[in-house]
């Protein structure tokens, strides 16, 4: 069920205000390009700065949207357990597919403390969870013993890792066993990732090029990698301008320049510089999106 591109989904604002409008035409899109599953409301969803109420509306009205034709995976970590539980619950209630649940950031747990947040937020609700994987942004770094532990509960299917690196997978494997479902946290390697035992991508580039992306997964997954690294290699430099910058603002500015949505962003962020301006627009022009 969850296997292929997964766009981790902007929020898109109009005169500092969620953009509804453009927001389900923004699912209509991505399913129609190939997208495999959609992901609201992680990190490039402006998580952080969404209020309670938004992050719950944004998460009900792609389940809506998208209205099963793809699964839906809503965004529901939290570094306080109470309020990830809140945001698991609703999503179940509204229909989500599965939560995506980063790793508690900025308090610190232990190993322990992890297996205690996760373990909560597992019975909590009968909702499957895919552990995210962040250490760059959360800080504390999940081991793949501590996977392993919590890999043994039925409804811990997955981990989005973005470690960067790549020998996590089969580490992860050994601790987790070939069923748990790892997807790719970051866009330049997930080629790779997929060449160890990934199956997926949760990405940020697909919010602009999600036919490239799509169809990078689905060459991988059909074992054709010389056909996937063509692709690659056209985004490549896409891949890398989005994130010479916040990833969120570098992809909004891209989407932007296609028309797709305002390159309006939430404090503390800020627009991009011109310099990183220019450099996307190359990504853009190598990947043959503008001309």
């Amino acid at each position: 069920m969850f296997k292929g591109s997964f766009p981790a989904l902007v929020t898109p604002f109009r005169n500092g205000e969620v953009d509804w409008d453009t927001l389900g035409k923004l699912v209509e899109w991505h399913i129609g390009e190939g997208s495999h599953g959609l992901v609201p409301v992680g990190t490039t969803g402006e998580s952080p700065t969404l209020t309670h109420q938004e992050h719950e509306r944004v998460i009900a009205e792609v389940v809506r949207a998208a209205a099963g034709r793809v699964p839906v995976i809503a965004g529901a970590g939290s570094n306080n357990t109470l309020e990830a539980i809140r945001f698991m619950r609703h999503a179940a209630e509204v229909g989500a597919d599965a939560a995506l649940v980063v790793t508690p950031y900025y308090n610190k747990p232990t190993q322990a403390g992890m297996i205690a947040h996760f373990t909560a937020l597992h019975d909590c609700c009968d909702l499957p969870i895919i552990i995210y994987n962040i250490p760059g942004r959360s800080v504390v770094d999940m081991s793949p013993e501590t996977m392993g532990q919590l890999a043994r509960l039925p409804r811990i299917i997955g981990v989005k890792d973005a470690t960067g690196d790549l020998a996590r997978v089969s580490a992860q494997r050994i601790a987790c066993g070939t069923e748990f479902v790892q997807v790719s946290g970051e866009d330049g390697t997930a080629h790779g990732f997929n060449a160890q035992g990934g199956v997926g991508v949760i990405s940020v580039t697909a919010n602009v090029a999600p036919g490239l992306v799509a169809q990078v997964q689905e060459a991988t997954l059909a074992g054709d990698y010389a056909r996937a690294l063509e692709l690659q290699d056209r985004l490549m430099p896409l891949h890398r301008a989005i994130f010479v910058e916040p990833g969120l603002v570098g992809v909004k500015y891209a989407m932007s320049r296609l028309g797709l949505c305002s390159d309006e962003v939430r404090l503390p962020l800020v627009g991009l510089s011109d310099p990183a301006k220019a450099m996307v627009e190359d990504g853009l022009r190598h990947a043959g999106l503008i001309n």
